[in-house]
């Protein structure tokens, strides 16, 4: 089969081409596990991050891409839940022990075993892949197969975000970042808490048009001086600005969810100053979002469907994912990216 490779690790403002096209052995299932016939993937910030050597996975090379939506091509000798035919998607949880006390306990995002998708073993930058069975979610038919592949990683990230700022209807809501997952907090918020005022932090002025047409209540950049203060922000940057301007506009007891999986190294002519009383006093919290669960997938997903919320998505050809891939980290990025395979 046809895949992208990752061999090394690369400086994407210097290198064009991380990854290789290349042919290698189709997986075969194993007992528990399904064959799945790609047919796209969304091009997550989390590869960036991989690349660059922000997250090493101890394999390589490896197959990159966690938003995969496909069609099942064969089943393990004990693999029962789908059917031969069946859509169904992959996240970037791949698979947890599922006996530890965080497995047991709901949260299978902290287990030591956890292994994420297309980083410690082969995703969805392929023509097939391989995933446990309980571990692949059925893709309901009201999406077409672009618009499934970033509920899968920048929706279902987004939603634990969205449950982990502890939001009441009614709050001040602020959003630093306005990408892929960005636009679909967005989204969700408006109809989960529709009296709360919506505040997005965003670079460029088209991001901050494109929050506003989506019903953000304001739109400016983290600098700016917003018309109110939130009660929780969400950060889905990769930069370190955005967090310690974030906790200035935090109002008293407010919360800060940082929504990446790594932040980029600070330019060495970057100065940040955390100043405890501006930034961190009157019980302001700092909190991380570390993976995500099956749960999270499964229900933002049935959500997502209900409302619905559908992305904004950009496809790329899958024989493009090097641009796709450079695309995003150069340029601004209006909702989400998808790799989609040549039918």
């Amino acid at each position: 089969m046809k895949a992208w490779l990752l061999n090394n690790s690369f400086d994407l403002s210097r290198e064009t081409q991380p990854l290789e096209f290349a042919d290698v052995p189709t997986p075969t299932p194993g007992p528990t596990e399904i064959l799945i016939r790609v047919r796209c993937c969304g091009v997550c910030h989390t590869e960036l991050d991989e690349i660059e050597g922000r997250v090493n996975p101890p394999n390589l090379p490896v197959i990159p891409g966690h938003q995969v939506v496909g069609i099942i091509e064969q089943k393990g000798t004990n693999a029962s839940r789908f059917n031969l035919g069946d859509r169904v998607g992959v996240a970037w949880i791949f698979s947890a022990c599922s006996e530890c006390g965080f497995c047991q306990s709901g949260f299978e995002n902290l287990c030591e075993e956890f292994k994420a998708t297309g980083c410690h073993v082969n995703g969805g930058y392929a023509e097939f892949m391989t995933v446990p069975e309980k571990f692949a979610y059925p893709i309901p038919a009201d999406f077409s197969d672009a618009e499934a592949a970033p509920l899968l990683c920048a929706g279902a990230i987004g939603f634990r975000s969205l449950r982990l700022a502890n939001v009441k209807n009614g709050q001040i809501i602020g959003l630093t970042g306005f990408g892929g997952s960005g636009h679909l907090v967005l989204k969700m918020t408006r109809s989960l808490y529709p009296e709360s005022k919506i505040l997005v932090f965003a670079r460029s002025s088209e991001e901050r048009k494109f929050a506003l047409s989506l019903g953000a209540t304001w739109a400016g950049d983290v600098t700016d001086t917003p018309p109110f203060k939130a009660q929780s922000i969400i950060d889905t940057t990769p930069a370190w600005k955005t967090v310690v301007q974030s906790l200035l506009h935090l109002e008293r007891g407010g919360r800060l969810v940082i929504n990446v999986i790594r932040k980029e190294p600070m330019d060495k002519n970057e100065l940040l100053t955390l100043d405890y009383k501006d930034h961190l006093w009157m019980e302001k919290e700092i909190k991380s979002v570390a993976n995500i669960t099956r749960y999270d997938v499964e229900e933002f997903i049935k959500l997502a469907a209900r409302i619905p919320i559908k992305p904004e998505v950009q496809i790329y050809p899958f024989e493009k994912a090097n641009e796709a891939l450079i695309d995003l980290k150069r340029k601004h990025v209006k909702g989400a990216k998808v790799l989609e395979m040549g039918r």
